[in-house]
């Protein structure tokens, strides 16, 4: 039995820019750590990533029909589930036995939706999928019964049938590394500049979020647990992803400084095996003390991403994201002098009742702060966030017109600053913010005392049409 798996491209017809310049194309390492644990249990898979190899729905339904295999799965995130639909019903008409499943956070979330709207997809993996795919395949490929899979949903005499929850992989260290080689080479981008021009992967130490932002849904998936692979499981794979000429990392856990003498022992281990690395990583600006970051930064850490999000304590507390403002100056700040050589601001705006001045505040503090690279994104909501829920419950949102495709919340908020003008706002703080002098001598004397950002100059130095063309689009 064959069991084929696609990263569907976001909706074509949804590229709204809710989020206006995207930080990062990386390895779906999800859907890998899957074709992984399928691949050791003797299962013959294959994987596609159609964003990053640029394929069209054409090309990805002919890439599924030269596979033939006898299970298709979709990896599905907002705004890439309408995208995977539309795969399978062509797949379906070329081959009506295959099998379709849908896995990730948007089919967890929508599991009975997705069955009831599309005829043509068969089950549902909810959570972490690695385990429920192999038994999976060995109910299909026994014929038992699809009730005996723990975390599915799926369809049988046009009923629509959930099995319980299947309890979170606790060892994480018991999984094995994902196959990188299954997908290929890939880089990490800012505005189209690439930023990782060595050898370039992701790796995940952790799993999980203890923090309840209302905003995101990765700790309903995740059922508020953190889950830290050990130090000694994460340098084995490291040591073997250098031995395959890997010096590029992103961690891309949701929780990376959660513990900070985690970190620092993991920077201690770097340091004593003398790698040559760089790597990159978000961390809340609670959780960052100098001596972590001065061991990250000795160990390689060349770009940290804080969640700053705002400016205003009381969006903040709308948010529940149980940070100060004061603890977001103290972190850039602290940031830059454990010797960090790129600082990025997340920042959000657009909450449902948030204010033009709220809004002006956070540009401005982003501009105070002096991160490297302000990321602003405008708010959106989709199921699996509490403000979803939120606005649901106050009939200020259409769950059945946006379950798909979530919604920024300044598109239907009577309350908020409509989303056009947010749009407008942060083009034009953009402008301002990357044009200013003080900001241009700043960065050209930043990138004269960091080898890293020489490197990087200079792998990009063929690549100034495309870095032009991503800026004209952000501005």
């Amino acid at each position: 039995m064959k069991f084929s798996i696609v990263s569907p491209s976001l909706d074509v017809l949804l590229q709204t820019p809710e989020k206006v310049a995207s930080l990062w194309l990386s390895q779906p390492l999800g859907m890998v750590y899957v074709a992984t644990i399928l691949k050791n249990r003797g299962i013959e898979v294959s994987v596609l990533d159609q964003s990053a190899k640029g394929f069209s729905m054409k090309k990805t339904v002919e890439w599924v029909k030269k596979e033939d295999p006898d299970i298709l799965g979709f990896s599905t995130l907002v705004n890439s589930g309408r995208t995977a639909a539309q795969i399978a019903r062509e797949v379906k008409k070329e081959n009506p036995n295959i099998t379709i499943v849908f896995g990730n956070f948007h089919a967890t979330f929508n599991a009975e939706r997705i069955l009831k709207k599309y005829p043509y997809v068969d089950i549902i993996v909810r959570g972490e999928g690695e385990y429920t795919s192999v038994e999976l395949v060995e109910c299909l490929k026994k014929e038992s019964k699809l009730k005996n899979v723990l975390g599915i949903t799926f369809r049988k005499k046009n009923q629509i049938i959930s099995t319980p929850d299947r309890p979170l992989i606790k060892d994480i260290d018991a999984l094995p590394f994902p196959d990188r080689e299954l997908l290929g080479e890939y880089h990490a981008t800012i505005a189209g500049a690439y930023i990782a021009p060595k050898k370039f992967t992701n790796i995940l130490s952790s799993r999980g979020c203890v923090f309840k932002c209302r905003f995101c849904g990765s700790r309903v998936l995740s059922r508020d647990l953190w889950r830290p692979r050990s130090v000694e499981n994460t340098m084995k794979e490291i040591r073997l992803l250098v031995s395959k000429g890997y010096r590029q990392f992103l961690f891309a856990d949701d929780n990376f400084t959660l513990n900070p003498k985690r970190v620092v022992k993991l920077c201690q281990e770097i340091r004593k095996e003398k790698m040559d690395i760089e790597w990159f990583c978000e961390g809340r600006v609670d959780s960052c003390p100098y001596d972590m970051l001065r061991e990250a930064a000795k160990a390689g850490c060349r770009i940290i991403i804080f969640g700053i999000e705002s400016a205003n304590q009381r969006i903040l507390d709308y948010y529940n994201k149980r940070i100060t403002v004061e603890q977001s100056e103290n972190a850039v700040k602290t940031a830059r002098k454990a010797g960090v050589d790129v600082v990025v601001g997340s920042f959000i705006v657009g909450a449902p009742d948030e204010t033009r001045q709220e809004i002006c505040n956070t540009m401005k503090f982003a501009q105070k702060l002096a991160v490297d690279i302000p990321n602003f994104n405008i708010l959106g909501v989709f199921p699996g966030s509490e403000i979803w829920e939120e606005l649901k419950m106050k009939s200020i949102l259409s769950e059945d017109q946006y379950w798909e495709t979530g919604v920024a919340v300044s598109k239907v908020s009577p309350d908020a600053v409509p989303f056009e003008e947010i749009q407008r706002m942060v083009r034009e703080y953009y402008k301002r913010f990357f044009r200013r002098p003080g900001h241009i001598l700043t960065q050209v004397a930043k990138t004269f005392k960091s080898p890293y950002r020489i490197n990087v100059v200079i792998n990009n130095l063929n690549r100034i049409d495309a870095i032009s063309k991503s800026f004209r689009e952000i501005f």
